[in-house]
């Protein structure tokens, strides 16, 4: 976590904004960041940074011009480039960035990540946002089981809402694929799916949801909106993870491609293959426009270290946490990527 002054610094550049623009990551740990600082500040606009968690002056800037915030927030992106923050420095803007990736040295931004103190400290980017709001632990709590982690207001959570995580629960992947809080994860990730203006539709309507209850039990108009586009996309997710398990072997690495398929669902199948099959090593991989994109799980193995061989020498690129990462890699070299990545494991 995050020091006090850090968390009290945080609160200082959200209290001291009326027109911000918030950049982040296109999953449930940064749309539910995005959520609780814009229901907390109340006006703003929020931006999807989409395929490649990076930031920079080519496709970025541009938008900050667009909008003409009056502070920049960055929450969950992991590569944010030099020349971004210069020219919001040079328009006079402060950046606010938010991360729990590898920390990088920049300039011109404030930068908050508690690896910075810690490098093992991997907390979500969800849970550093709410310790500056402290609102809305529905939308904390989706965010941090999003990311894997189960986080320190449980008993406060649980208190608040008993139906939607049972006390007796601790482990977040339990949380996420045994409990009434996991759909909800899967509602927000799901939602990010689709054509930029369907997903904007949902992410406004999200920043007016009272309670969890209006969406999962189609409550209030906009509820029903939001489960109801949930459950469409989900049709396709269903059909996949059907295809996946059932070609599953008994191997100690397990790859699932995928192409033809409308949305990517690459994170959550590894997810959910990961909790079903825990000794394996998980590779879910979507096939377009000659990239294979993967997303990479384990439980028992570091995986960072184990990607680096696997890419040595191909024209690719990947990172992450500790047990899950992502890589892009071309569709020619695949079959060298899997070779080295196995290598890599038995080694």
């Amino acid at each position: 976590m995050l020091e006090k002054r850090h968390t009290e610094r945080i609160r200082q550049e959200l209290d001291s904004c009326s027109r911000p623009i918030y950049f982040f990551h296109d999953d449930a740990d940064g749309l539910c960041s995005f959520l609780l600082f814009y229901r907390h500040v109340g006006e703003g606009k929020g931006v999807i940074v989409k395929t490649t968690p990076r930031i920079d002056r080519a496709n970025y800037t541009r938008k900050v011009k667009e909008y003409m915030p009056d502070k920049v927030f960055i929450l969950d992106i992991a590569m944010v480039e030099q020349d971004f923050l210069d020219d919001m420095h040079e328009m006079g803007l402060s950046v606010v960035w938010i991360d729990h990736h590898n920390p990088l040295k920049r300039d011109h931004v404030l930068y908050f990540n508690p690896r910075i103190k810690n490098i093992k400290d991997d907390t979500c980017v969800t849970r550093l946002c709410y310790s500056a709001v402290k609102q809305d632990i529905w939308i904390a709590m989706v965010g941090s089981i999003g990311d894997w982690q189960m986080p320190g207001f449980r008993e406060d959570f649980i208190k608040k809402y008993p139906d939607l995580l049972k006390d007796n629960v601790f482990r977040p992947e339990e949380a996420l694929f045994a409990q009434r809080v996991g759909e909800l994860v899967r509602i927000f990730s799901f939602v990010l799916k689709g054509k930029t203006d369907e997903v904007v539709k949902c992410m406004k309507i999200l920043t007016r949801v009272k309670d969890p209850y209006e969406i999962l039990d189609q409550k209030t108009s906009a509820g029903r909106f939001i489960y109801k586009r949930y459950l469409n996309i989900k049709e396709h997710y269903d059909s996949l993870i059907k295809k996946a398990k059932d070609s599953v072997t008994k191997d100690s690495i397990f790859i699932f491609q995928y192409k033809g398929v409308k949305f990517s669902f690459s994170a959550e199948l590894a997810n959910q293959l990961l909790y079903d099959y825990p000794t394996k090593i998980i590779l879910a991989g979507r096939e377009k426009s000659g990239e294979i994109k993967y997303s990479i799980r384990s439980a028992e193995r570091n995986v960072p270290p184990l990607l680096e061989k696997a890419l040595d020498g191909i024209d690719g690129f990947g990172g992450g946490h500790e047990h899950a990462c992502g890589a892009v890699i071309k569709k020619e070299d695949n079959d060298r990527f899997i070779s080295q990545l196995k290598k890599a494991l038995d080694a």
